[in-house]
């Protein structure tokens, strides 16, 4: 049995939160303030930083949270053993995602997930922030990027191409650009942080400086203009691939893609033993996205 304070600690960092955490375990937040700060005692150490606002917390707090946790995986992983109990996914599980990929392509398949495992407790958070794990009590986020983060566990979905494309309209209004060169005279649409362009072509990386025609924090915004045949954009395939197929954008310089270093991830802190709601999600995004995405089943070389 671990030491009720330990799990304490635990809950009031999964809930974000005295309040919640005294709600979830029927513990008054004056007793829960008492306890936390007997543990701190305790220990030496400085464990949350607490506002009216929210609760951050300190180096001392990360690496004791990190180690409870798997402490508490693996209680449960040995009680199952012991017991000979099937690990049945449960409990509370919190997912963040990319806004316009969660929206996409992963809440038209969620209630399969919810359907097979009904005791745990999923909750999504779709925001195209890089959230730290830790400060946004997250179990698992799904990440499109070429670096998931350091000391994090992380497990490859699918690569993720990104191509040059342009609707109908843009193209036969200013024509379609026969060279990478070419670009420079055309309406390029980026979000802010996104070029220059890092390309990969015959001859090997090629970079597209220029200013988007529209300045915009939003890719959606990008791509919605994109389609409105207001400009060239790199677009990822999975959120492209849809209108490509029907015809509302068309794929330019098709010898050249975005640079193939950015893929799919599904990102966790690491931990030995993680809860079987955990490794169930992660199974159930393979499902989904291995060995073919279905983004990429369309007409494209």
């Amino acid at each position: 049995m671990m030491d009720p304070d330990h799990e304490l600690f635990v809950c009031v960092v999964d809930e974000g939160g005295l309040a919640a955490a005294g709600r979830r375990l029927h513990v008054s937040p004056a007793m829960m303030s008492k306890r936390l700060a007997r543990l701190e005692e305790r220990l030496g150490a400085k464990l949350v930083h607490r506002t009216t606002r929210r609760l951050a917390l300190t180096p001392a707090g990360e690496r004791l949270h990190a180690d409870l946790r798997g402490i508490l995986a693996a209680l449960d992983e040995a009680e199952r053993r012991v017991s000979g109990a099937s690990a049945v996914a449960s409990g509370p599980l919190r997912i963040t995602a990319p806004t316009s990929f969660g929206r996409m392509h992963l809440a038209p398949y969620l209630q399969r997930f919810i359907d097979a495992h009904p005791r745990v407790e999923l909750s999504i958070d779709l925001s195209d922030d890089f959230s730290d794990l830790i400060e946004s009590r997250a179990d698992l986020a799904i990440r499109i990027t070429a670096d998931p983060g350091p000391g994090l566990t992380a497990r490859q979905l699918a690569a993720n191409r990104r191509i040059l494309c342009a609707a109908p309209t843009y193209l036969e209004r200013f024509d379609v650009p026969e060279t990478i060169a070419d670009l420079k005279n055309h309406r390029l649409l980026a979000a802010e942080g996104q070029m220059p362009w890092r390309l990969v072509g015959p001859k090997g990386p090629v970079a597209v400086e220029g200013r988007s025609h529209v300045r915009t924090n939003s890719s959606e915004l990008v791509r919605e203009l994109a389609l409105a045949g207001g400009g060239i954009a790199l677009r990822s395939l999975w959120d492209i691939s849809a209108a490509l197929d029907r015809g509302d954008v068309r794929q330019i310089l098709p010898d050249y893609e975005g640079s193939t270093d950015v893929s799919l991830f599904a990102v966790q802190l690491p931990q030995q033993n993680p809860p079987a709601a955990i490794t169930a999600f992660i199974d159930f995004l393979v499902t989904l996205y291995v060995p073919k995405p279905p983004w990429d089943r369309i007409g494209l070389p």
